[in-house]
């Protein structure tokens, strides 16, 4: 414009209409580039944003299993029917909700003793763990069936897996270092017993000489008899029993977890040793 070209000049170099050109000259004279930098785009008010927070109150308390119900409990609540994608979107955005597996905690279980052994009991040891003072180790066992675990894939169609014969288990008694995330094992395809456990104090008490170890575990009779206590106790290797109820505190619980999602999930094994 300060070179004298017409207006539609300037609207063929920029690669805009003529209309646009006066509507951008008129802005700038009312308020130069800064009155051009405001955006003023209309952005229509959702009517379910009035009910934000009384949503948010009954979906924490009620969360719906589909869209689709909360759906229909959207539009008994307020009035307001929207599509479902409208209402994915509301509830993503607004309401901060996600699609999210289901989790699982025993019903004897008792949060405020957990908490208090938590407090009283991990933690100290693990800021010990953490300075080089201490070891901390979390044991628990597994028993890998021979049996088909399925998972969820992304595909066209259904997967079928062949199911194997047979029920063979690979049984895992694991000690998991709680810093180092060294994992320690004994394996068979029998059974594990208190043997087991003491074979496993015997190999974590060589692994770590000459600084103290301290091993949570859970209260199954194999573990706390007086064949493993007395073998802990000789080879100066502290034993401190999680309360009742209490896997969520057992952090090898993860590498089990992990273990089935990673090598078992939805994959089939022909013969027990490749299992």
């Amino acid at each position: 414009k300060g070179h004298g070209l017409a207006h539609a000049q300037i609207a063929e170099l920029v690669g805009v209409t003529e209309n646009t050109i006066r509507d951008y000259f008129e802005l700038y004279q009312q308020g130069g580039v800064e009155k051009l930098k405001e955006l003023n785009y209309y952005v229509p008010e959702s009517k379910l944003n009035a009910y934000v927070t009384s949503l948010e109150a009954h979906f924490r308390d009620n969360p719906p299993a589909s869209i689709k119900e909360a759906q229909s409990e959207i539009e008994t609540i307020t009035g307001v029917k929207r599509s479902e994608t409208q209402v994915a979107e509301f509830l993503k955005k607004k309401l901060h909700l996600r699609c999210r597996k289901v989790g699982m905690l025993p019903a004897k279980a008792d949060p405020d003793k957990q908490k208090e052994f938590l407090e009283q009991e991990i933690q100290p040891r693990l800021e010990e763990a953490q300075a080089g003072k201490r070891v901390v180790l979390f044991v628990d066992a597994a028993h890998f069936v021979l049996a088909p675990f399925l998972g969820f894939l992304w595909s066209v169609v259904r997967v079928f897996i062949q199911a194997p014969s047979g029920r063979q288990r690979f049984n895992v008694l694991g000690a998991l270092n709680a810093i180092t995330h060294e994992l320690i094992t004994i394996t068979n395809d029998a059974y594990i017993n208190a043997e087991s456990v003491c074979a496993l104090l015997e190999k974590i008490a060589n692994l770590y000489v000459g600084i103290p170890i301290s091993i949570f575990l859970d209260n199954a009779r194999y573990q706390k008899c007086a064949l493993v206590r007395e073998k802990a106790k000789s080879l100066n290797i502290e034993l401190c029993f999680l309360p009742s109820y209490s896997p969520n505190l057992n952090l090898i619980e993860r590498v089990w977890k992990f273990v089935k999602k990673k090598c078992l999930y939805s994959k089939y094994y022909e013969k027990f040793p490749a299992f």
